[in-house]
């Protein structure tokens, strides 16, 4: 017996009271509840790495349009979250990464601050030691491209002429996600007419470079070696090579057919796909192309950048990458469900109710019933019936918040929402894979050649199936009566099956990341109905029990989606801890002693004011390259964790009933 078997073994005997549970779930609840808009609505601040500030300074002084107090605000933000390295992490106490440090370093110079005070001297020798900004990204280097800092060689060849290809073609704007396509559209514009940032005050970055920029042979150097990766790296020569030969009268039509599809999915001053790299991407095409300064499609691109700023009681601003409110209001409502759940009576849960209620009559609203968005191209003849993540975005409604909404709203009960629901689950049903599987935003995106393309260093071109948001589709269906025996839900069960890792853990592609993914998928299994004496769900059990803390607590960080780090983390944080509490009880371990010590430590974490303390970034953008720190994770995730352990211990069965 090792020392934290012994830890477990001791505290197991010691069940959290339900007094404590009590107090703690109508303290977090008033905490929620206070945080609800008046219409319904939940929404928290979303944020992510330095990048998207930075972009957003150096977008200021591109297009020439500087704000002195704003800049200020966005470069404190910036300056406070660099690391002990020098350099600045992609999540929260993560290492160096030298792509995010370059355009922080960039920013902040563009901001006014000296080369040689000790945050600029440190980043700066911890870029050169890395081997200098020759070797950052390729967005990255596209961004210094822009200002003049590298030669347009520095990036691969992406001709605008991509518009004008066929479907059949190996590389088309259907075959990739809908964010890569909402950023390539405009960035295509932009590739091919080369412009150079204004930038007012000329400011470079030469001295990031080990060899002068403009002398640098290397740029597109690839240390893969497979079939695709040489073929596409040879493609890229030839293609660099004729460009210049292309006809004027065809590049003008490319351009063309850019700019329509962006034009088309403005989407108000909710921007482009809603995220900021598009929208930002849109605002510098639009201004190439001559759109005049007032007008109103342009005013509009600008506004809805200026609207994911936000800016805490001490004056510093972060930018967010995108907003939350659907995925957060759908969440809040699970625990505000939980919470209000018919067994209980006292003020926590009537106030559950009714806010589970407001949010049920929100959510519906939002729902996209009139517009056919890309995911047509790949499910032809769905009818829309989905939801976005953010406020507005049509084209581009997603699976997991779907699923994650239409089983709040059933919960919810009330018989006017039927319609969206019936909607819903034909939507969701039609988005199916044909492996069984459910991506977020498409079917069958997997052509994963093109993960091989010199611009896809990133390796997030393409929108799978993942056993996530697989997960949630086979919760809902199964939540709403549809169970083993139906083809849908088969499909998708065998295929949650397939992804299980050898030590009983799902990979988790949204969320940080197998304590993310087993607690989905156990709550799926049991949803429809698989038996949870089998041994697939007993060895996730183990698995789970086996990750958990000294200090009853569960944690993981984004360095456990690179090989060799499988589970790895920084500590317990409440949100995992609440991902794997909630994933044991949905495989029917609510007395096991990992279950009853990681309710013990959500009880003595949480401090008096209600909100669980969390700086770790446990969500996921792109894995390895884009990481999300949900503020509200740790507002809605613990408490439905509590009141649904309360639920089944004060209840009559120890079975968890609902699909979440």
């Amino acid at each position: 017996m090792t020392e934290l078997d012994d830890t477990l073994r001791a505290a197991s005997l010691a069940e959290p009271s339900i007094a404590a549970l009590d107090s703690a779930i109508e303290s977090a609840t008033e905490v929620l509840v206070s945080r609800q808009n008046g219409d319904g609505h939940w929404v928290f601040a979303l944020e992510a790495d330095a990048t998207i500030p930075a972009e957003y300074i150096m977008l200021m002084h591109y297009l020439d349009e500087i704000e002195p107090d704003l800049q200020e605000s966005i470069a404190r933000y910036i300056r406070k979250t660099q690391g002990a390295d020098g350099g600045w992490p992609l999540f929260h106490a993560g290492p160096f990464d030298i792509s995010a440090t370059v355009k922080a370093y960039y920013a902040l110079k563009l901001a006014g601050d000296d080369i040689n005070a000790p945050h600029m001297l440190r980043a700066r020798q911890a870029i050169l030691s890395a081997g200098g900004a020759a070797r950052c990204n390729v967005f990255t280097r596209i961004a210094l491209a822009l200002f003049g800092q590298v030669p347009w060689r520095a990036v691969p060849v992406m001709p605008v002429e991509i518009m004008t290809l066929p479907k059949w073609f190996p590389f088309h704007l259907d075959k990739v996600s809908y964010w890569s396509r909402t950023v390539i559209a405009p960035l295509l514009i932009l590739m091919a007419l080369k412009p150079q940032a204004k930038n007012p005050n000329k400011v470079d970055v030469v001295e990031l470079f080990q060899t002068p920029p403009f002398e640098e042979k290397r740029y597109l150097h690839s240390a893969t070696r497979n079939f695709w990766a040489t073929a596409f790296r040879w493609l890229d020569h030839v293609v660099r090579f004729v460009e210049p030969a292309f006809p004027k009268k065809g590049r003008e039509r490319a351009i063309e057919r850019a700019i329509a599809f962006v034009e088309e999915r403005l989407n108000g001053e909710d921007g482009l796909g809603a995220i900021f790299p598009a929208m930002a991407n849109a605002v510098m095409a639009m201004e190439l192309l001559g759109y005049a300064k007032d007008d109103p499609r342009l005013v509009t691109a600008k506004k809805a950048l200026r609207k994911l700023i936000i800016t805490d009681a001490d004056g510093d601003s972060m930018v967010q990458p995108c907003v939350s409110p659907v995925w957060d209001t759908g969440l809040a409502s699970h625990a505000m469900l939980e919470v209000g759940d018919v067994r209980n009576d006292g003020q926590a849960s009537e106030a559950g109710r009714r806010a589970a209620a407001a949010a049920s009559d929100w959510l519906a609203s939002k729902q996209i019933l009139d517009v056919e968005g890309d995911y047509i191209q790949s499910a032809p003849g769905v009818r829309p019936g989905g939801w976005a993540f953010q406020y507005a975005n049509a084209h581009y409604p997603d699976v997991d918040d779907t699923a994650a909404v239409v089983m709040a709203i059933d919960r919810a009960g009330d018989p006017k929402h039927r319609e969206n629901i019936e909607r819903a689950v034909e939507w969701v049903i039609g988005m199916q894979s044909k492996n069984g599987g459910w991506g977020a935003f498409d079917a069958d995106n997997e052509h994963y050649y093109l993960n091989y393309i010199p611009f896809a260093d990133h390796g997030a071109l393409l929108d799978p199936p993942t056993a996530d948001v697989s997960a949630r589709c086979i919760s809902m269906l199964a939540q709403l009566g549809y169970k083993r025996g139906n083809p849908v839900v088969d499909k998708g069960v065998a295929y949650l099956w397939r992804e299980q890792e050898e030590n009983g853990s799902w990979y988790g592609r949204w969320g940080t990341n197998y304590i993310y993914g087993t607690w989905s998928v156990l709550c799926a299994l049991n949803a429809a109905g698989e038996d949870l004496s089998s041994p697939g769900i007993q060895k996730s059990i183990e698995w789970l029990a086996s990750k958990q803390n000294a200090d009853g607590g569960w944690g993981e960080d984004g360095i456990s989606y690179y090989d060799g780090h499988h589970g790895e983390g920084n500590g317990s944080t409440a949100s995992q801890t609440a991902w794997a509490v909630l994933g044991l009880m949905a495989a029917g371990a609510v007395d096991h002693p990992a279950t009853q010590r990681g309710i013990d430590y959500l009880l003595r974490t949480r401090p008096e004011n209600g909100l669980w303390h969390e700086e770790t970034y446990t969500a996921v953008g792109f894995p390895r390259v884009f990481y999300l720190r949900y503020h509200g994770y740790r507002a809605y995730f613990p408490l439905m964790a509590l009141a649904r352990y309360r639920n089944l211990k004060t209840g009559n069965s120890k079975l968890v009933m609902h699909g979440m």
